[in-house]
């Protein structure tokens, strides 16, 4: 999973939902039919029908997943369930039980034929007091788009999660529709106007671990080598197209298959890109979310094109690296995943630092970036990490996410967590002379497990150890498992780099990746903090520490919106006019203006003034090697 706020980096494991210990206390072994009705959709809510064929137990349960993998929060899709029955053989309504929010028990269960229910979106509810999904495992439902990630739609009995699952989604003929599960082949009306698309899953991961998208998209085929990229768009109006997307997704993942080399990949990628239109009722959780061989990915639409490409280039990399780790190299808490009771691995610093890690350093390694802009990136998320809790231990963190004070600090995993990855392979490279790296070792442990093999959470540093080089261990007991805090400038000095302090161009609401602006919940108000002093374009139009900021281009600005409304300041171009109204102890101020450049002083990474040969062959290996 990859979240983002416009430009700022603020990842998912679908590995298996098998148990250790699967049951098979039924009477046959057809598949599940389920369905879901697009064409009977009321009040945003779709019908859905499952047949689960006859049981031998007079209780079962039926449970919607309350977490779904790699999000690390409570998702609880079991509140976006209304109107559940269950019906007998004749038709008649049998009495279920809720349990709890994801969880209903049906009594007289052989008697059971099916259960039906209605599923609410969570797209469009985002911005009230309900507690709703991170938007791309989240649902959409409206007639121009349905976003299917089935795990909002289609749950699982306790004694069948390892049972076939045949779905059947019906719906208009004249949409498109783009999916990840295999296709069996489609049934269409006597008069074209319904089809009803026939789909199989192995089993219920299978239903979690593949999306689909339906309705007005713009759909790109390619290939990439030999991986064919279906590249699904919803842009509600239309602003950009998969066609202008295309070039920049095809330059990314040829360079990623260029730097991953011999690792294993998919013959097929689907990258479903829902642009959000910034409406008060569109889903503002930006980011991605990762599957075996897919990708959903939510963004503002209205990004300017260049800052959408670098956007889907930072999140959607990240997403498919995922094939390294966790999709190949993972913990048994990520093989045995339940939904309902989940149990976390403590390795995040691994599935998602390492991954992120990946994203960062392939672009200048295959040449997408020049040095000095990933080293730029690199101080960033020193800067974005300094932010966070330094003494907590990322084992600790990563096993207790869903808990405070971890929950608070799960951010951090793309901050420092690829810090951790990028402080491996300097080692790694120092002690190989160059030859060895992060990459050559998450290879090895690919090799070693693979998709269908976890390792044993509590022994993996032990192994890499053993593979690698005691300073390894000696960093991840010190750095990860313990409280220590990473002294940056001591690996960069291996490779002959040093932090200096100089001019350095940044945004509108931060200086180098510290915000400049606060909320004040009391008054419900977005004010400038001291740092706006340090912000030349700011500071130069006359904003002042503790200015309250009532309207930016004519809308006013709430806790509420915030997110919308500062981060369209990352698409401001040099030379549009603004117009921003602070409030100043009573007195009203009107900034309005030309855009320009904003400067501050900052920390920049940079080569020394003395390098010398072995810096210098250590900075390549890591770099380029």
């Amino acid at each position: 999973m990859k979240k983002t706020f416009a430009k700022i980096s603020i990842g998912v494991l679908l590995i298996g939902c098998g148990t250790k210990n699967p049951t098979n206390d039924i009477a046959t072994s057809l598949p599940i039919v389920t369905a879901i009705d697009l064409t009977q959709v009321k009040e945003d809510k779709v019908p859905v029908l499952i047949n689960p064929g006859r049981f031998v137990q007079d209780t079962v349960k039926y449970y919607i997943p309350k977490v779904v993998q790699g999000t690390y929060a409570v998702s609880d899709f079991g509140k976006f369930i209304d109107d559940f029955k269950a019906f007998d053989y004749e038709g008649k309504e049998l009495k279920t039980i809720k349990e709890d929010t994801n969880i209903w028990a049906i009594p007289n269960a052989k008697q059971l034929d099916k259960i039906s229910y209605f599923v609410n979106d969570t797209y469009d509810i985002e911005n009230t007091d309900i507690g709703t999904p991170f938007s791309p495992s989240g649902t959409n439902i409206e007639p121009e788009n349905y976003v299917l990630n089935l795990h909002g739609f289609i749950g699982y009995f306790d004694v069948l999660k390892n049972s076939q699952y045949a779905l059947e989604v019906k719906a208009p003929t004249s949409m498109k529709r783009t999916s990840a599960l295999q296709k069996l082949g489609s049934d269409t009306s006597t008069d074209g106007t319904v089809t009803i698309d026939k789909y199989l899953a192995a089993r219920y991961f299978e239903i979690t671990d593949n999306p689909m998208m339906y309705g007005d998209l713009d759909v790109e085929e390619f290939m990439v080598g030999d991986i064919k990229i279906v590249l699904s768009i919803y842009s509600p109006n239309k602003v950009h197209t998969a066609a202008k997307i295309k070039e920049t997704v095809f330059k990314m993942m040829k360079a990623q298959k260029a730097y991953l080399g011999d690792i294993n990949s998919t013959p097929r990628y689907d990258i479903y890109l829902y642009l959000a239109s910034g409406d008060e009722d569109a889903p503002m959780g930006f980011g991605a979310l990762e599957h075996h061989t897919s990708t959903v990915v939510v963004l503002p639409e209205q990004m300017p094109d260049e800052a959408l490409a670098s956007a889907m280039i930072d999140v959607v990399s990240h997403e498919f690296f995922h094939i390294v780790t966790p999709l190949s190299v993972h913990s048994e808490d990520v093989h045995y995943f339940d939904y309902n009771n989940p149990t976390f691995s403590k390795h995040l610093w691994m599935y998602e630092g390492v991954t992120e890690y990946f994203a960062t350093l392939f672009q200048v390694n295959q040449g997408l970036v020049e040095e000095q802009e990933f080293y730029d990136k690199i101080m960033d998320k020193i800067q974005g990490a300094s932010g966070f809790d330094d003494t907590m231990s990322f084992t600790e963190m990563s096993e207790n996410i869903l808990e405070q004070p971890y929950a608070s600090n799960y951010i951090n995993v793309y901050e420092k967590g690829a810090l951790i990855g990028m402080c491996i392979d300097i080692l790694m490279r120092q002690e190989s002379n160059g030859n060895r790296g992060i990459l050559s070792l998450m290879k090895e442990l690919s090799l070693k497990y693979g998709k269908n093999k976890p390792f044993e959470d509590d022994k993996i540093i032990e192994e890499i150890t053993a593979m690698t080089y005691p300073s390894i261990g000696e960093f991840l007991k010190t750095h990860v498992i313990g409280k220590t805090p990473i002294h940056y400038e001591g690996f960069f000095k291996k490779a002959d780099l040093e932090v200096i302090i100089e001019k350095v161009e940044t945004n509108y609401i931060q200086n180098s990746g510290a915000l400049i602006v606060a909320g004040n919940q009391e008054k419900e108000t977005i004010f400038f903090t001291e740092l706006v002093e340090d912000n030349s374009f700011w500071a130069e139009n006359g904003a002042k520490p503790n200015d309250d900021i009532i309207e930016v281009n004519g809308t006013k600005l709430t806790l509420q919106n915030a997110n919308n409304i500062l981060g369209s300041t990352f698409q401001w171009q040099e030379g549009d006019d603004i117009e921003v109204k602070l409030g100043r102890a009573g007195e009203e101020i009107i900034i309005k203006t030309k855009v320009t450049k904003s400067f501050t002083k900052g920390k920049k990474l940079a080569i020394t003034k003395n390098p010398t040969k072995e810096g210098e062959a250590l900075r390549k290996a890591w770099l380029k090697g």
